[in-house]
């Protein structure tokens, strides 16, 4: 078992006398962003000309440029673009700048492990990941506490680099929680693995699956909508705050005894079958060549399947149904 760090293993001065390049906005930009600004450090937030971002990150107080003078200014560049923008924003804006002495981070390892981005011998390289939403890891912060984090070194030049990386994990509020040392590939391969085997597309199957199932059944879809779907986040909350043995415990015997008795006649050996496949297309590199072809065609079957599950009747049965919801509020979550 890897060791977890905590807050006094990490010291925050090894990035007090530094300024942090932010390149990016987004869910994750804005909350490193403000998250390392409120733990004392010296924060430029690196964005294009014209970004819509660039007046929000003003209005949060941050200093803003654009991303070729964000990289001049620092000594940490965090890249926190999406893993198909990363490699050009980093040949265009960010390698002009990136001088022998700097570091050059990211919060997941994609771009480095699949040799999109070849980083200079000269500079460290660490990865510092947050496992959560960049609007959990800004508000977990905000309530004193913090998200869990991984984090990794590629390249210690500096021979601090390590240090570099704990303190930027504290500065997130990630050793509240925990901390813990991975590889680049390691994070790499069980991110992407466990996105598309479960978190993403296994668990959208399965819900998609049993409300199709329901309603070619005769049920209504509003049932089959609360019972596959809404009700997912009520078994998952449970098992977050105590395991799969607490969710059982907090269930009716009747749901246990069916958790058991077919849980594995839906999820069989054939699933493990094929997520071992996929895990492989994942680890030789296969399914990164397939995104970045892509991203770089035009992202013809992208655009297309999401224009098809948009308009999947689960989407607008949900849509109508969460406007009944006393505590939804859907703009919260759009950035």
């Amino acid at each position: 078992m890897a060791k977890i760090f905590y807050a006094e293993d990490c010291n925050l001065d090894f990035l007090k006398k530094k300024t942090v390049a932010i390149i990016g906005y987004g869910s994750q930009g804005h909350a490193h962003a403000l998250n390392l600004k409120d733990s004392g450090i010296k924060v430029v937030v690196g964005l294009y000309d014209g970004s819509k971002s660039w007046k929000r990150a003003e209005a949060a107080g941050l200093a803003v440029t654009t991303a070729d003078e964000a990289a001049k200014k620092a000594d940490v560049i965090m890249m926190l673009t999406p893993d198909e923008k990363q490699a050009k924003i980093y040949r265009e804006a960010i390698l002009p700048s990136l001088k022998a002495g700097k570091a050059l981070a990211f919060a997941h390892g994609f771009n480095i492990h699949f040799k999109q981005i070849v980083p200079p011998d000269d500079v460290d390289v660490f990865m510092v990941a947050p496992k959560a939403p960049g609007h959990t890891v800004r508000s977990e912060y905000v309530e004193g506490k913090g998200t869990p984090c991984l984090f990794a070194v590629y390249q210690d030049v500096s021979g601090r680099c390590r240090d570099i990386a704990l303190a930027y994990a504290a500065g997130l509020g990630g050793a509240r929680a925990g901390v813990l040392e991975t590889t680049f590939k390691a994070e790499t391969e069980t991110d992407l693995f466990g996105e598309q085997c479960v978190l993403c597309g296994g668990v959208t199957a399965l819900m998609k699956a049993g409300f199709e199932t329901l309603v070619e059944a005769g049920y209504d879809p509003q049932n089959a909508y609360f019972e596959c779907i809404h009700e997912l986040k009520l078994i998952v909350d449970l098992i977050y705050k105590g395991g799969f043995g607490f969710m059982r415990y907090s269930v009716s015997d009747t749901a246990e005894y069916g958790d058991y008795t077919v849980g594995e006649r839906i999820i069989d050996d054939g699933v493990k079958d094929r997520m071992k496949q996929v895990l492989k297309e994942i680890q030789t590199g296969d399914f990164a060549s397939r995104w970045i072809a892509e991203n770089n065609n035009g992202r013809a079957y992208f655009n297309a399947r999401r224009r098809l599950e948009s308009e999947h009747p689960l989407e607008k049965v949900g849509a109508e149904l969460r406007k009944m919801y006393a505590w939804n509020d859907d703009d919260k979550y759009k950035d």
